[in-house]
């Protein structure tokens, strides 16, 4: 069955340079030297040498480049192609996928499902996608963590999806609440906050 599509596809509908307005946003911000890689630290900090990740919502690769610089088997899955053409532009050497996350189906080469130690889904993603896939999203993330395998996934207040709607989703579909932060710095969470960062296992 094909998904709702996504906020974020809506978006690029209604106005065809949103795509390249991202883009060279975050282009330009890395030229003048900004610090983009915290929540890319984060994951970092949770995971051996070498780790298998999958950046879920990629964008233009910021997060997954970063975590593929480190050292870390990276494959990094968005919606959008214009994205995933600007990662694989900016960011060679992991392994960038087009897919609606909410139909995500990562395979080996024998056919079975590969699974990854972090799933990590940054940058307001749960936000952009369809209301009707988001518990699918959730479940395909369990469906794809290896064992003892965690994901981390964080987003803005006030964008449409409640906190506790959020963790209650996750929960639905397979995930088990380890820790709660209010930001990729390890802020501490408040239900009233302006951010979460929630990070689960299976």
């Amino acid at each position: 069955m094909v998904p709702e599509t996504s906020q974020w596809m809506r978006k690029v509908a209604e106005d065809p340079n949103h795509s390249t307005w991202y883009i060279e946003r975050f282009r330009a911000m890395a030229a003048r030297g900004d610090d983009l890689h915290g929540e890319a630290r984060l994951v970092d900090a949770m995971a051996a040498r070498g780790a298998r990740i999958l950046d879920a919502g990629c964008g233009p690769g910021r997060v997954g480049g970063r975590l593929h610089e480190l050292g870390h088997e990276v494959t990094g899955a968005d919606v959008d192609p214009a994205l995933i053409a600007a990662a694989k532009e900016d960011h060679p050497g992991p392994e960038w996928l087009v897919s609606d996350l909410a139909v995500l189906d990562v395979r080996a080469e024998g056919g079975e499902r590969r699974l990854f130690d972090v799933i990590v889904s940054a940058g307001n993603v749960m936000t952009f996608l369809a209301p009707s896939t988001r518990g699918d999203v959730l479940a395909g993330f369990a469906e794809h963590l290896a064992e003892g395998g965690r994901v981390v996934i964080g987003f803005g207040a006030g964008r449409g999806y409640d906190f506790a709607d959020f963790r209650a989703d996750a929960t639905a579909a397979g995930l088990t609440e380890q820790v709660l932060l209010g930001g990729w710095a390890l802020e501490p969470f408040a239900e009233d906050g302006e951010y979460i960062v929630a990070i689960f296992g299976r």
